[in-house]
């Protein structure tokens, strides 16, 4: 995983919350000296609605009008946004082909950190996969950085919290977060029960170690176990009792019948989040 950011790809759809990650993802490259793709991925209206295909040639053909006007009007929107003279530019991309979550995914394969919307039951985000953030996670294994549809988004997070235990999906979250951790003003540890390295003599490797070699020294909140369905919630009141305006965290979950099943507490916080969240599968 590396220690820096160079390029940072940015979901884009037709819909306001497009331009405000969008907005977001400039603001942290320019922090980190990064370059922002957006790639313009939305499932196809005729996908969308059902037995279009049968209602004829005039209603494809409409529905196809539907879809090149709405990606017109996203790009205008991103013109619009990166023209303003601030910040750094970002290049643009379509998606083509369907299903748009696998091309979407091939590309994240090339970047460093991936920013993605969390999902507005109530939004106006047409087109968009309910699932893509957990799709993107598990199809690519890069990180993401997915962004709430409400909350204020700063510039540069500057209390940071961390939701650890010892697994393969935490340790990416971190790795991955590294850059962003260094330049906050407070790393905060969040741990439930026993987390520290076990079966071991002599010197062991430990997190808090792995941070303070990297530059960050950490803030630990240690609380005794909790169980397992109450984990998120807990990650999101103690985040925001410690005023953080960024979580980092493990995404847990399994494929189950071609779907991606998450575990609950991934899934409770993609549900209720209100500040970014930087996940990693």
């Amino acid at each position: 995983m590396t220690a820096s950011l160079h390029q940072l790809l940015v979901h884009f759809d037709d819909s306001p919350a497009a331009v405000r990650r969008l907005n977001y993802a400039r603001r942290l490259a320019t922090q980190h000296g990064a370059s922002v793709s957006a790639l313009y991925a939305v499932t196809p209206s005729l996908i969308e609605v059902p037995f279009a295909a049968e209602a004829g040639g005039a209603a494809v053909a409409a529905l196809r009008e539907v879809d090149e006007e709405r990606a017109k009007l996203a790009k205008a929107a991103f013109d619009a946004a990166v023209d303003d003279g601030s910040g750094v530019r970002a290049h643009w991309c379509e998606v083509v082909d369907w299903p748009m979550a696998t091309s979407f995914a091939e590309q994240a394969l090339y970047a460093d950190l991936v920013v993605i919307g969390q999902h507005n039951p109530g939004g106006d985000a047409g087109g968009v996969p309910f699932d893509l953030v957990e799709a993107t996670l598990a199809a690519s294994g890069k990180p993401a950085l997915v962004v709430p549809y409400t909350g204020e988004l700063k510039s540069q997070p500057q209390e940071i919290a961390l939701s650890w235990k010892p697994t393969r999906e935490a340790a990416r979250a971190v790795a991955a977060a590294v850059p962003l951790m260094r330049k906050a003003r407070r790393v905060h540890v969040l741990t439930w029960g026993n987390t520290e390295p076990e079966g071991l003599r002599g010197s062991k490797l430990d997190l808090d170690n792995y941070l303070r070699q990297r530059g960050i020294e950490p803030v630990w909140h240690r609380e005794s176990g909790a169980e397992p369905d109450l984990v998120g919630d807990l990650m999101l009141s103690r985040a925001y009792d410690i005023g953080c305006d960024m979580l980092v965290m493990g995404c847990y979950g399994h494929s189950r019948a071609r779907e991606w099943v998450l575990g609950g507490a991934s899934r409770t916080v993609l549900q209720s989040m209100t500040v970014p969240v930087l996940m990693a599968h």
